[in-house]
């Protein structure tokens, strides 16, 4: 394993060294010293690469990932796996807002809470809170699924789309256009491989799902002034 220390290190150094791994011949375990709140760590990664931050991190922390497995021994700030395309990030502390915000693939594990507006626009992630999330979480998610094991805030899933929520715990209100449905077969399996691939011991039949009512797909006249 390579140890890269940001007490020395710049930032940029680091991304640069990190972003220039291609897999293969390269180094694949890396682990990151001293970050102190940096802000668009580990980003732009696009190789099987495995990075393991020791400590907290800001904003942006491995946005557009690809293929890499980015594990944060820490909270993160707003942003975390932006723009995710594929891959995998482990948070084991606590995530701000807009966690996994426009999200194409890949896997986010957020062992404790995280903040409003997680999963934003999310177009193929799966996201998986071990804790509770904040209000206007999955709003205009349109594709992926967003696992909650705590309990959820205001307006969950606003102006959804086809992604799908399950909520282990309490949900304060639902979001225009979203509503609770069946949970069949199989989502029950679904929701089983996404548990077991973030390692939470849960039972999927003591989750609700939540999605789309499909009354905003199309313009409606009784509706305009």
């Amino acid at each position: 394993m390579s140890q890269i220390d940001l007490a020395t290190t710049s930032l940029r150094e680091l991304n640069e060294t990190l972003q220039a791994q291609k897999g293969g011949d390269n180094q694949t375990a890396w682990e990151i010293l001293n970050p102190r709140g940096s802000h668009a760590l580990a980003v732009g990664l696009d190789a099987p690469i495995e990075v393991t931050v020791k400590g907290h991190t800001g904003y942006y922390c491995a946005g557009m990932n690809q293929q890499a497995t980015v594990h944060v021994e820490g909270s993160v700030g707003p942003g975390v796996a932006e723009n995710m395309m594929s891959g995998a990030v482990i948070v084991e502390g606590d995530a701000s807002q807009y966690a996994g915000a426009t999200g194409h693939g890949g896997l986010l594990v957020i062992k404790g809470n995280a903040s409003s507006r997680c999963g934003i626009s999310m177009k193929g992630i799966d996201i998986v809170v071990q804790g509770n999330i904040g209000h206007m979480s999955a709003f205009m998610a349109q594709a992926g699924n967003l696992v909650v094991c705590g309990d959820a805030g205001d307006a969950l899933g606003d102006s959804l789309y086809e992604a799908r929520l399950f909520v282990r715990g309490s949900v304060k209100s639902l979001g225009a256009d979203c509503i609770e449905k069946e949970m069949r077969a199989e989502h029950l399996e679904l929701l089983a491989d996404l548990l077991d691939r973030a390692g939470v011991d849960a039972k999927p039949e003591e989750f609700r799902r939540y999605g789309s009512a499909r009354k905003l797909y199309n313009f409606d006249i009784d509706n305009a002034y």
